[in-house]
């Protein structure tokens, strides 16, 4: 099963975040399909970044820069904008910023999360909204084997934690009041997600690309951690699906969702970063010696219930990830035009059977 794009021609869509690297490309594919996009959002956390490389505002409904923390503003933008479908990625994303800023971390993402779903509360017209959380909610034991919707969450670091805070918000606020108003909501836990456009600090690619462009050696901390790694288009097409799942079919849907890489592509840092070298000549990498913050080491993701009751499962193999990515910095060193690259690889991942 893929995105229906018929669904969504005309549809009335609030994005929280869509000044991020997620968020920019989902308003760019929402635009694509004939959505009417309404975003929501702080001003775009890098230089250079997504929004402004691929001129996301120009196709978009309305752009509202303002704070997911100031719950007055949030709930009148999404008032105006009338939105049938929510999907809220507006966050505090990082596991090392969350050290240096926790206070920060969970206004943004505990309380950011219960001003949208007041939001969402207070606005008739919405059906139905998707609250984006992380694979790292759960309660990381270290072991072997993937973590499932039905594992303990938890979170060692305050990124985490916080991202668990919101998954159990989410259910509170669904069975306390948005089952009852006709509302259904459900959460989507995700990989390490790649792609292009992604300029954030301590993230693997990102920092290996500016290594590269600026001719330097890639310091590495973890180079035997291991994560689920998945391109960008990968979690967007099981969050659109399980939007129109949620308003088509409805209460059966909303519940939490894993969508995660096949097993073969839960890598080590290691791999991916000699994968990348290999592909660039002159590229190299040295492991950082320095004390660094706990980050769990092992993680992955059993993603069986979305494969057999939403129809979704991963196209792109991490080697093909990788290539995309890399091709989309390229382009955009090159000065192409980075809105219709985008759109050409969601044409081409599109393009694809599911499944190897």
């Amino acid at each position: 099963m893929g995105v229906t794009t018929s669904f969504w021609h005309g549809r009335r869509v609030f994005l929280t975040g869509h000044t991020g690297f997620k968020g920019g490309w989902l308003s760019l594919w929402l635009q694509n399909m004939g959505a009417e996009v309404h975003g929501y959002a702080l001003e775009p956390p890098t230089q250079p970044n997504l929004f402004e490389v691929a001129r996301v505002a120009e196709g978009m409904a309305s752009s509202t820069i303002a704070d997911i923390r100031d719950a007055g503003a949030l709930a009148q933008t999404m008032q105006r904008a009338r939105p049938e479908v929510v999907f809220h990625l507006a966050a505090q994303p990082l596991v090392r910023h969350s050290y240096a800023a926790p206070v920060e971390t969970y206004a943004t993402n505990v309380m950011g999360t219960v001003h949208l779903l007041e939001a969402a509360r207070a606005t008739p017209s919405v059906r139905a909204v998707v609250n984006v959380t992380t694979d790292k909610c759960y309660e990381n034991r270290e072991w072997i084997w993937p973590y499932r919707e039905n594992e303990a969450l938890g979170g060692h670091d305050p990124y985490s934690s916080s991202k668990a805070c919101a998954e159990i918000v989410t259910a509170a606020w669904r069975r306390s009041f948005l089952d009852a108003a006709g509302v259904q909501i459900a959460s989507a836990r995700a990989g390490n997600v790649i792609g292009g456009g992604d300029w954030a600090a301590d993230r693997l690619l990102p920092d290996f690309l500016r290594a590269m462009d600026a001719g330097r050696p890639l310091v590495v901390r973890s180079p035997g951690a291991i994560r689920p790694w998945q391109h960008v288009l990968e979690p967007l097409t099981g969050y659109l699906i399980l939007a129109e799942k949620l308003c088509t079919e409805g209460a059966v849907f909303a519940e939490a969702w894993n969508f995660g890489p096949d097993e073969a592509d839960a890598r080590p840092v290691q791999w991916i970063v000699e994968m990348l070298c290999s592909r660039v000549p002159g590229a190299t990498w040295h492991c950082d010696s320095a004390p660094q913050p706990h980050e769990a080491n092992t993680l992955r993701l059993d993603s069986a219930k979305a494969h057999a009751r939403l129809g979704w499962r991963p196209r792109w193999d991490l080697e093909r990830a990788l290539a995309a990515t890399l091709d989309w910095h390229l382009a955009w060193k090159a000065g192409g035009a980075m809105a219709n690259f985008c759109l050409d690889q969601i044409e081409a991942y599109s393009a694809e059977e599911a499944g190897r």
